[in-house]
C-alpha cells in the first residue's frame, strides 16, 4: 500500500506504523478545577480511551511516519478496498 505523505510524495506503509483511529485527537475537554472523580468525566475519558468504532468502508487513521520525517498523518482509507481518498498532516487538524 502506498500512503501519499502531504511533505513527501508517495511512500511505502512499510515506513509508517499505524496507530489506529483518528477521533483520538479530539481529546474530551477537562473545565478548570473539575473533579477527576465525576461520573461524567469519567464516562468521557472512558469512551475516549477504550471505545473504537471498527467500520468497513471509509475511515479516518492515525499513522505515524517512523522510517521518515516523524510526522503524524490522518489517512483517510476505505478498510475493504484499501483505497486512500486523503491524507494531512496531523498538526493541521487540531486546534492550537
Amino acid at each position: 500500500m502506498q500512503i501519499p505523505h502531504p511533505l513527501l510524495g508517495l511512500r511505502d506503509a512499510s515506513e509508517f506504523v499505524y496507530l489506529g483511529d483518528a477521533s483520538l485527537l479530539q481529546r474530551p475537554e477537562v473545565p478548570e478545577g473539575a473533579d477527576m472523580g465525576d461520573s461524567v468525566l469519567l464516562d468521557a475519558f472512558h469512551e475516549y480511551l477504550h471505545l473504537r468504532d471498527n467500520p468497513a468502508g471509509e475511515h479516518r487513521e492515525l499513522w505515524f511516519h517512523e522510517q521518515g520525517d516523524r510526522s503524524w498523518l490522518v489517512v483517510t482509507r476505505n478498510t475493504t478496498t484499501h483505497e486512500i481518498t486523503d491524507c494531512v498532516l496531523a498538526r493541521d487538524l487540531v486546534s492550537r
